[in-house]
């Protein structure tokens, strides 16, 4: 078999949207990190069809991509649509692959960009697309526990109204990345942030965050307590005909009216 391949022109999220256009079905496989994470946010940028989309990667790279919220969120949405699926395997020890019906792109890193080399040999691409399958046959599910953004954000306005769920929103894209419990800004303290914007009940927020999925109710208080000793947030008690009170949500500083002064508060 001869196989001719060319280095791309194109950024990495052109490559990517151009492949989407052209294909029924698309196959990713052992991605790194930066690989995976903008392949998703590209592809949930898409708005048209989009192919059938699997994804196998090694448990570290998804474990460390899904930590993100953002990503996560995103993934969970794609998947509910059963347009992606996710499966872990160990046994991967080859480049970055993108496989559509008729075309395989292995990425280059070339002055720091992400760049890919192509061919488009018939042969070449059905034996990888063959490896591949058998690979995706005796790999593993990978489960994801962050719910869809789609259901947070509808959720949010449903519970909530409209204002929090654009404040939530407007934090979360004001961000680059949320990635999980060890930072400081995850999407627990973006919704006790927001509720607290909007002088809401913390018994609310975090039945809302254990019912969708976000995070537990003990993971909630455990994060309001941090916040007050970090003097971001306070409660006022308010009380209910039967059981003990209610916590209120409250800013310190009631006049951070934008989200880049919540930001600023917990970076501080």
């Amino acid at each position: 078999m001869s196989s001719t391949a060319a280095v791309l022109d194109q950024e990495f999220k052109e490559i990517i949207q151009s492949v989407l256009e052209e294909t029924e079905s698309l196959l990713l496989i052992n991605p790194a990190p930066k690989v995976f994470r903008e392949f998703v946010l590209t592809v949930s940028e898409v708005d048209d069809h989009l192919p059938d989309i699997q994804v196998l990667a090694s448990p570290d790279v998804l474990k460390t991509v899904t930590d993100d919220f953002i990503v996560a969120s995103q993934i969970s949405d794609l998947i509910e649509q059963e347009t992606l699926a996710l499966r872990a395997t160990t046994e991967i020890s080859r480049n970055s692959l993108l496989v559509s019906d008729d075309q395989v792109v292995a990425f280059l890193a070339i002055d720091g960009k992400l760049s890919g080399l192509s061919s488009e040999d018939d042969e070449f691409v059905d034996n990888v697309r063959s490896t591949f399958n058998d690979e995706w046959e005796t790999s593993n599910d990978f489960n994801l526990r962050t719910p869809p953004l789609s259901r947070v954000k509808k959720t949010l306005r449903e519970e909530f109204g409209d204002e929090v769920e654009d404040d939530f929103m407007t934090v979360l894209d004001s961000v680059e990345s949320v990635p999980g419990e060890e930072n400081e800004l995850d999407e627990v303290t973006i919704a006790l942030l927001v509720g607290a914007k909007n002088n809401e009940l913390l018994y609310d927020i975090s039945k809302w965050g254990e019912d969708t999925g976000v995070a537990s109710k003990a993971t909630f208080s455990r994060t309001k307590t941090r916040l007050e000793d970090r003097n971001v947030i306070e409660t006022e008690k308010v009380p209910i005909e039967i059981g003990r009170p209610r916590l209120r949500l409250l800013l310190v500083e009631d006049n951070l009216q934008n989200s880049e002064d919540l930001i600023e508060q917990v970076d501080a």
